[in-house]
């Protein structure tokens, strides 16, 4: 536990215990509207009210509850779509990397087109084709994701494959598959946890993209980035529409990438030493 990022942890823990609490936790529902009280301040600013501390939107909605009803949002697409679009990869990433050949060749050139691809402008044509809503923003995502941890998972098993217990594996009879399972997944599960643990971010980042330009989540449901975009007309009479939210994505990503730095120092048996 020497030198973790409690900051970091702490936001982390905090944003778990958010999303998974929000329906206790928040002060009014996230999508009851009053416009008789839109455009509250913050309970700080002059105007602002006790009953909204974060003040409301342009439709009276509490950005308090909103806030945390989102971070629900956040999570649950982070989860998915790294669980699909980790698992893919780790998937072909070992055997891409370990059959090599033109199963190699044919896979690699696949991933390299997935990464040339626009990633939003896919999104953009999945939501207009599937219609908005959580299934569309993970497809997306899972998709935008896959062959990064392909890559890189590649890379680490084409080592892996080179070194002598896989070559014993194999004088002992093991068929490519059980090699695969049993000597080269163990292996490269401490690089799949560090990338999954810094892609956390970026599924964040890329949820409240999508969001921001209409292909994620559709509204009243509150996500961060759909809040953003909500406030970007009212950014000078009405900041904390915008702000807020923002302030959010920027704490949570930068904690997860912290944390991700962390894990991989110390996951690293080289790191460890120094």
């Amino acid at each position: 536990m020497r030198n973790l990022p409690w900051t970091a942890v702490g936001i982390i823990v905090t944003m778990l215990f958010v999303a998974v609490c929000a329906p206790v936790l928040a002060p009014h529902s996230p999508t009851d509207q009053s416009l008789a009280e839109k455009l509250l301040p913050p309970v700080w600013e002059e105007g602002g009210s006790t009953r909204y501390l974060l003040g409301t939107d342009v439709f009276g909605r509490d950005m308090l509850s909103r806030l945390l009803y989102g971070a629900r949002v956040s999570m649950i697409v982070s989860a998915l779509a790294l669980l699909v679009g980790g698992g893919v990869g780790l998937v072909i990433g070992i055997v891409s990397g370990y059959v090599g050949g033109r199963l190699d060749s044919v896979l690699m050139r696949i991933v390299d087109a997935a990464l040339a691809f626009p990633a939003i402008l896919f999104a953009l044509l999945l939501a207009v084709t599937m219609g908005q809503g959580l299934r569309t923003l993970i497809i997306a995502i899972s998709l935008l994701l896959w062959a990064r941890f392909a890559r890189v998972v590649r890379g680490e098993v084409l080592a892996l494959k080179e070194r002598d217990f896989v070559a014993l594996a194999r004088v002992h009879g093991c068929s490519p598959a059980r090699i695969m399972a049993t000597h080269i997944l163990p292996n490269v599960m401490n690089t799949f946890m560090v990338l999954t643990t810094l892609y956390v971010g970026v599924v964040i980042v890329a949820e409240a993209s999508l969001s921001f330009l209409g292909a994620g989540v559709p509204p009243p449901t509150p996500s961060w980035g759909l809040m953003a975009a909500e406030g970007r007309g009212k950014i000078a009479s009405a900041w904390w529409i915008s702000i807020m939210p923002g302030i959010a994505i920027t704490l949570v990503v930068l904690a997860f990438n912290l944390f991700g730095d962390w894990l991989r120092d110390r996951l690293d048996p080289k790191l460890r030493q120094l």
